[in-house]
């Protein structure tokens, strides 16, 4: 069972050159790390996992694990629209020692109900180490819906799901029908105060790549059930929450980074730096949290 508790889902740093920069990640990671995160997620959406290589993806998952040290959970992104290529990246999760895998919806393809339940299963039947679901209808084009994720909790290494449908209705739907013991993250910045009142496990944040530290609090305050100061620190968070998303996700949370001095600004085609507006306001959001 993996802890409750703040992911980040990191981003990817390329050097100027393209190339994926293994000494910022290893800054990225130990930042993370010491400010106390339940555990990190390489390789998701944020990560840009779509426009890594093969090898790519097996090196941010490798380096990620080894500047963890067991310190963190790592929840290595291992997601495909091919049933073939999830199973292999998420064996070579388990061979490198990633604590878990985090496995999207199979996105572009638009499998039926029965489809993704097969999808899972074979993935799971396949690799021996433990899977979180991961459900974002906005990137995959279908939602998988709560009958379905009931039955695939039903399989032993399925122990968890990432709920970013944007549905606060099917997150707690989600929460009522599953097991007590099943792993529920909110995979929204914006809605994870409302989702862990419902009885949310946790959140894979975005925001948190800028203020770990804070976000820790924050996500404790749920886990301690404190929604008073869960709520103030909430609306304190927002203008951040909202931010990071004025463009497509991971580009204003990588231009902030840049401008932080964290990575450089670069991401990978088709996705482009952050326009003017957007480093004007990712300008703000330093002034407003990271002074």
């Amino acid at each position: 069972m993996i802890r409750k508790g703040l992911y980040t889902a990191l981003i990817t740093p390329f050097a100027k050159n393209g190339e994926v920069d293994e000494t910022k990640l290893r800054e990225l990671v130990e930042e993370q790390v010491n400010a106390g995160v339940a555990g990190v997620v390489p390789c998701g959406s944020t990560g840009e996992s779509p426009t890594l290589s093969y090898e790519e993806h097996e090196k941010v998952i490798s380096v990620t694990i080894d500047q963890v040290k067991g310190r963190c959970e790592v929840t290595a992104g291992t997601g495909s629209n091919s049933t073939h290529e999830a199973i292999n990246i998420t064996r070579h999760a388990k061979q490198a020692g990633a604590t878990c895998a985090l496995v999207i919806v199979p996105y572009y393809n638009k499998p039926t109900q029965h489809g993704i339940y097969e999808h899972f299963k074979a993935v799971a039947e396949a690799v021996d180490l433990p899977i979180i679901i991961y459900n974002i209808k906005g990137r995959t084009g279908v939602n998988l819906e709560t009958s379905t994720l009931v039955e695939l909790a039903k399989i032993p290494n399925i122990i968890g799901v990432k709920e970013a449908s944007g549905s606060i209705e099917q997150m707690m739907e989600v929460i009522r029908e599953t097991p007590e013991d099943f792993i529920v993250l909110s995979g929204d910045d914006c809605l994870t105060m409302s989702f862990m009142a419902a009885g949310g496990d946790g959140c894979v944040s975005v925001a948190s790549n800028v203020i770990p530290k804070r976000m820790v609090n924050f996500i404790n305050y749920g886990l301690q059930s404190d929604f008073v100061s869960m709520r103030e620190e909430h609306y304190k968070l927002f203008p951040m929450f909202k931010k990071l998303f004025v463009e497509t996700n991971p580009i204003p949370v990588k231009t902030i980074m840049a401008l932080l001095g964290k990575c450089e600004s670069g991401l990978r085609l088709p996705l482009t730096v952050g326009s003017d507006k957007c480093v004007d306001e990712m300008k703000k959001l330093i002034e407003m949290y990271c002074k």
